[in-house]
Parts: C-alpha cells; sequence; structure tokens
C-alpha cells in the first residue's frame, strides 16, 4: 500500500476509501515534508505550506486532511503508521501541534481565523509540523478570509496550513492560488460496499447502503447501521407519492422541516445546555440566566463598579454563546435538509432511469417498485424538471441560508405535483 506498512497494517490512509490518486500524492509530499523538517533537501514540488482539499459532500475531504496531518507528524518509517502517538493524537484530534477550526454556524469569523493565524507563527512543540485544519473553508467571512490570506502570503517556516472546500470556486482566488488542491471525488459505490463489509456490515445491507448513500461513506454507515435513519429515508422517498393536492404538499412540506429541526434538537439540545451551564460555572453567575444577570448588573451599588463590569461582562458572554447556538441549530437544520434532498434528487434520477431505459443501477433499489409506478404515470420531460427542482431548492438552500426553509421547501413540493 502506498504510504503504508506492509502485511496488511493499519495505515492513515486506509480510511480514504476509493482515493488512490490522492493516496499517492500525499504520501509523497508526507516523505518530502519529513525530509523537509529533518533539515534535509525536499522536493518543493511535493510538499507546500498551503493545502486546499475539495470534493463533494462525502467525499472525505476532512478525513483527507487529517489523514495527512496524521502522516506529516508520524514517527514511523515511512510515515502513515495509524499506531504511533503521533498519528493516534491527530487522529483523535487531541495533538498538541494540531488545531482543527470548523464553523459552529453558518459562517466562520474572524475571530477563529485569527486565534488560527497566531497558532500558525509558533514553533511545533513536539512533531515536525504545526498543522493549522480549516474545515468549511467555503463559510470565511470576507473578513476571517483577509486575515487568513495574511498567513499564507508568509507562512511559517514549519506550519502548514489543510483548508477543506467543496470546490475551490467557493473559495477566494487569492486563498485558492496560495494552496496546492487535492480533489478528491465520491468513491464508488462499490468501493464503499466493500469498506462497510470489512467493518462487519451484512453484504446485502452493505450494498443497499452504499448505493443509496450515493458515494458518502459516513451516511452509508448511518444507514447501514441506525434504523431511525433507514425510517427517515424510507419517509422522504414517499414524498412524490403523497403529492396529489395542494394541502398534500404543505404537509409534506412541514414533515420534511419538522424532522429537520427533529434532528437539530437531537443534536444540539444536550450541548447546548452542557455548554451554557459550563460558561455559568465559569463566570461565576451559577444558575443565573443572562437577562437575571443584566437586571443584576443595573441593580448593583455605585460603589461596586467592578462588579458591575462583571456581571455586564457575564451577560454578554452568555448571549454571545446564546446567539452561537441558534446559528449551529440552523445549520444543523439545513445539513438535514439538505441529506434529504439529495435522497429525493436519487428517487427521481431512479425514475428518469426506467423511463429511459438506461442501463446502469438504481441508486434506491428498495424504492423500485414505487419508482416504476411514476415512471408509468409521467413523462421523463416532467420527471426531469422534477429533478432539476429538488436541485435548485438545494441550492437556494446553500447559497441562502437566510430563507425561511418551510417557504422554500413549500414551492418544492408544489413544484413536484405541478411537474
Amino acid at each position: 500500500m502506498v504510504g503504508g506498512a506492509d502485511n496488511g497494517a493499519v495505515s492513515v490512509w486506509d480510511v480514504l476509501v476509493g482515493q488512490a490518486p490522492v493516496v499517492e500524492a500525499l504520501a509523497a509530499a508526507t516523505a518530502a515534508g519529513v525530509n523537509e523538517a529533518g533539515g534535509l533537501v525536499a522536493a518543493r514540488t511535493a510538499m507546500t505550506h498551503s493545502w486546499l482539499f475539495t470534493g463533494p459532500t462525502g467525499a472525505g475531504r476532512t478525513t483527507a486532511a487529517r489523514a495527512f496531518a496524521a502522516a506529516l507528524n508520524c514517527e514511523s518509517i515511512p510515515p502513515g503508521c495509524g499506531e504511533c502517538a503521533g498519528c493516534h493524537t491527530v487522529l483523535t484530534d487531541t495533538a498538541a501541534d494540531l488545531r482543527t477550526v470548523r464553523p459552529e454556524g453558518l459562517s466562520l469569523g474572524v475571530k477563529d481565523v485569527r486565534e488560527l493565524v497566531r497558532d500558525a507563527a509558533s514553533a511545533p512543540t513536539s512533531g515536525r509540523w504545526r498543522i493549522l485544519l480549516l474545515e468549511d473553508a467555503d463559510r470565511l467571512t470576507d473578513q476571517a478570509a483577509n486575515a487568513l490570506l495574511k498567513a499564507l502570503e508568509e507562512p511559517a517556516q514549519r506550519s502548514v496550513f489543510l483548508l477543506c472546500a467543496p470546490s475551490v470556486d467557493d473559495v477566494l482566488p487569492t486563498i485558492r492560488s496560495r494552496c496546492r488542491v487535492v480533489a478528491l471525488r465520491l468513491p464508488r459505490p462499490s468501493d464503499v460496499a466493500d469498506a462497510l463489509a470489512r467493518a462487519g456490515v451484512e453484504d446485502a445491507a452493505a450494498r443497499l447502503a452504499a448505493a443509496a448513500s450515493q458515494g458518502d461513506l459516513d451516511r452509508a454507515r448511518l444507514l447501514a447501521t441506525d434504523e431511525a435513519a433507514r425510517a427517515r429515508r424510507a419517509e422522504v422517498l414517499r414524498i412524490p407519492t403523497r403529492l396529489r393536492r395542494t394541502g398534500d404538499c404543505l404537509g409534506a412540506a412541514a414533515d420534511l422541516v419538522n424532522a429537520a429541526n427533529a434532528d437539530a434538537d437531537a443534536a444540539n439540545t444536550i450541548r447546548d445546555e452542557v455548554e451554557t451551564e459550563a460558561l455559568k460555572t465559569a463566570l461565576g453567575v451559577g444558575a443565573t440566566s443572562a437577562g437575571s444577570t443584566a437586571k443584576r448588573a443595573r441593580a448593583v451599588k455605585p460603589g461596586a463598579k467592578g462588579r458591575a463590569m462583571t456581571v455586564r461582562g457575564a451577560a454578554g458572554a452568555l448571549k454571545e454563546l446564546e446567539k452561537t447556538q441558534k446559528s449551529r441549530g440552523r445549520r444543523t437544520v439545513l445539513d438535514s435538509l439538505d441529506r434529504a434532498l439529495v435522497d429525493l434528487a436519487g428517487w427521481y434520477r431512479d425514475v428518469l432511469v426506467l423511463q429511459l431505459g438506461a442501463p446502469v443501477d438504481a441508486i434506491h433499489p428498495d424504492h423500485h417498485e414505487l419508482a416504476g409506478q411514476l415512471a408509468r404515470v409521467s413523462t421523463p420531460e416532467q420527471t426531469l424538471r422534477r429533478l432539476e427542482a429538488v436541485l435548485a431548492c438545494r441550492r437556494r438552500l446553500a447559497d441562502n441560508p437566510g430563507l425561511v426553509p418551510l417557504l422554500t421547501v413549500e414551492a418544492l413540493t408544489l413544484a413536484l405535483r405541478a411537474g
């Protein structure tokens, strides 16, 4: 295996399913990076201090970046063993020389990026490289992008920036021009099914999950192991059969958005509560809410100016946390809706395949009968318009996160009924 150990040993590259060219390029760069960090002559065409990992959702952008980071600080030769302390701490996000920044909400602000840039100026403490991993770089605000650009223009000698984004077009030209691009693709369903089978998933379930996930390995794992995820997918794929009247369209849209909101609540409620209580404890306000903290600030005696400033600061910190949590919750809702729309687009693609008699495998073979029913009572032109409507809805929600999800999805279901 390129960049890994022989005789079937574990390697950091094993997680990159169906990405052989990427593994080869990253392994070569890792070898050059080891030489450079050790003071040897390196192939500068192979190793650079700024990288941009691109690919569609499910291709494994962050996974590839983290595997590369682990290999760069691996203690073995060839690097990338996956078992040493250098690999293990990077893969578990506990390495002293790794800083990971991921947007909690709809965007990534300048505060987080400035902290990242400050870290980049420091020499590594234990590994060969100080690694700055920036997930979802497409969510950078303009201010944050400008702050990052300054660091990319003059990188520290032993720092490496790893940026992740869906495509090069999603980041500023001035940023991407300073990065080496690593383009990942969605793995083939057969590669995903093999990976699931190696993890112990029964063969038929692995093949079904691989097809339904459309190459997204994380999504495939979820569908293969989580009954609730399979049930949500089934409900989404039944939506086209429900759209007989206007009321049905509105009801289907409400169900879709309610399910997304439930996903967000399940993912964030406990986390939000823990964060809020931890911050209150750190600020010394106990179980006092932000609102009552503000009241205490107004009621404090004139002689206690320092105390008043402290209480006002606590209220501001709690309000800022609440803002972050609301943004994160909305991001979760939009991500859940996007997964549902991907499933729906795949189903209409299956209908179109049946209508055209194309010799390709179905994305949702377990819903073949429903797809066949619609294929018989509609035309390929209608199906294509419906598929385009689903994809247009995805783009609108992605490009304009401030839109009201319910109204946007209602417009989609009405368009699907009209055909």
